[in-house]
């Protein structure tokens, strides 16, 4: 058994040439081979529910059986177990190649279920290089995956190019800044989209196989030591920050085409995990190099107020435009509905431009490898996440109270900073889970929800008016009274908000 591990990065056609002419590339003659595969699983998908893959590959007239298990995965840099050894092609003697007791027992069940699902038909060209203090192989696949379509089934195939780099020897670190050094543009040209991808080829099959689209990811929950060193949970939570950030990154490009609207929860979870990275890097500032945390706190607040803008237009358009427009004549309603359409879509497009940009990858290439390499700290610190949790949650909690009791005869500018005071307590709150103190989990986490929510509906309905108020195709003042009402009525909620609040237990 092996343990593998290995960064997958998607790209583009397009970056393709720019690529291969990248001087540690084009000087290196490749190992060129096609590759036949052919992926197994019961009818019941019972692999892809345990996220084992087993595939049968075909290297001229060798064939070779891999087994490969979950392991884990963050942010595109994946770790898991695998066993491959020549086989006899169709015989899948997984009984003979897995070592794992169990898993080699769960696999001979199943076996005579097992059945070809889909196969991956590739051109790999392979290099392996010397970069920092490791021995790396670059693996550049281009092909398709493709279903047969058995029974009322419908042949499927889906294009696949990407690059996987595979270290043979040496450290994780190495990959990312090997990766970022394949990105940088040479000679003044520009530089190449190389976007770290969670899935596997494996994944990306099964999907295809069962007709399933791409969905948006939520952040999930977050469980940390309480003796972890706080360095090492920052590490942890910016690591799920940042595989939540690129699954959405990625089903936004695939559906984000001229023609159609991606699904607007892409772009709110993909800002919400711009969220959790911004708090991270607040909250855990005291553990973290003053430059690094400040550097990329400000690039991650640009790119989630490019995001933004997409998100504004999606809510008005889906959350408030009909009721507002129900006010309107019917004549002035279409033209005003066309107006938000076309803004939307342009603001959409835009989002997806500074996700494709080179820019975009490089920068996210370049935190990833600033996480892994910070220093781990000395086995004998003393620091303890249990410990200073109550401390680091008091600054946000002491800002909530103040913003609270300002924001109440305040306009929309104190609501909005009494609405970022909310979210920042309760991201650290989500950030730390059982390691915060539990009065206020219990107690305060509920009010911080609801709060949140009220906030956020008057806060769509301020950035409602900003996008409204300057439209030139009809007088906007009818609109403008309609948000105006609805916002009065937002604003009876408020005196309960802030007793609410203020009864949000203290974290000592």
């Amino acid at each position: 058994m092996a343990r593998e591990t290995e960064l997958k990065l998607s790209l583009t056609a397009t970056d393709l040439p720019r690529l291969l002419a990248h001087p540690l590339l084009s000087g290196r003659r490749p190992l060129s081979r096609q590759l036949s595969n052919t992926y197994y699983d019961t009818p019941a998908l019972d692999l892809m529910r345990e996220r084992i893959a087993l595939r049968e590959r075909r290297i001229g007239r060798r064939t070779w059986l891999t087994v490969k298990t979950a392991g884990q995965s963050a942010g595109g840099l994946s770790q898991r177990q695998e066993w491959e050894a020549p086989a006899r092609a169709g015989a899948l003697d997984v009984g003979r190649l897995v070592t794992d007791p169990t898993l080699a027992a769960r696999l001979l069940a199943i076996r005579p279920r097992l059945v070809p699902l889909f196969h991956t038909d590739f051109q790999r060209k392979a290099w392996v290089l010397t970069h920092g203090q490791s021995s790396i192989e670059v693996a550049l696949d281009e092909g398709q995956i493709r279903t047969e379509g058995t029974g009322h089934a419908v042949p499927r195939q889906l294009p696949l190019l990407e690059l996987e780099l595979e270290l043979l020897d040496g450290r994780a670190s190495d990959l990312l800044d090997l990766a970022h050094t394949l990105s940088l543009g040479q000679d003044g040209q520009a530089g190449v989209w190389l976007h770290p991808d969670d899935r596997s080829k494996a994944e990306r099959g099964l999907r295809l196989f069962t007709g399933e689209r791409t969905t948006p990811v939520p952040a999930g929950p977050m469980a940390l030591d309480a003796g972890l060193h706080p360095r090492e949970a920052w590490r942890s939570t910016t690591l799920a920050c940042l595989a939540q950030l690129q699954a959405n990154a990625v089903g936004l490009l695939e559906q984000g085409t001229d023609a159609a609207l991606p699904d607007p929860e892409f772009v709110h979870q993909a800002r919400v995990a711009l969220r959790r990275l911004r708090t991270g890097l607040r909250l855990f500032a005291p553990w973290l190099p003053r430059r690094f945390a400040a550097h990329w706190a400000a690039h991650w607040r640009s790119l989630a107020q490019q995001l933004g803008e997409a998100r504004n237009w999606d809510v008005l358009a889906d959350e408030h435009l009909a009721e507002i427009l129900r006010q309107t004549p019917r004549t002035d309603a279409d033209r005003w509905a066309a107006w938000v359409r076309e803004q939307r879509e342009a603001a959409n497009r835009r989002a997806c431009q500074a996700l494709r940009d080179p820019g975009h990858t490089q920068s996210l290439l370049a935190f990833m490898h600033g996480v892994w390499t910070l220093p781990t700290p000395r086995a004998n610190a003393r620091a303890r996440l249990g410990d200073w949790a109550p401390q680091a949650l008091a600054i946000p909690h002491r800002r909530l109270l103040r913003q609270t009791r300002h924001a109440l005869h305040a306009g929309p500018d104190a609501r909005h900073e009494l609405r970022i005071a909310v979210k920042r307590l309760r991201y650290a709150l989500g950030f730390l889970g059982d390691v915060a103190p539990r009065a206020l989990v219990r107690r305060g986490l509920p009010r911080l929800t609801r709060a949140q929510d009220q906030l956020g509906h008057l806060n769509d309905l301020d950035q409602a008016r900003q996008l409204l108020q300057d439209c030139p195709v009809v007088d906007p003042a009818p609109l403008l009274e309609a948000i105006d009402e609805q916002t009065r009525r937002g604003l009876r909620s408020l005196p309960r908000l802030e007793r609410q609040l203020l009864r949000v237990p203290a974290p000592g």
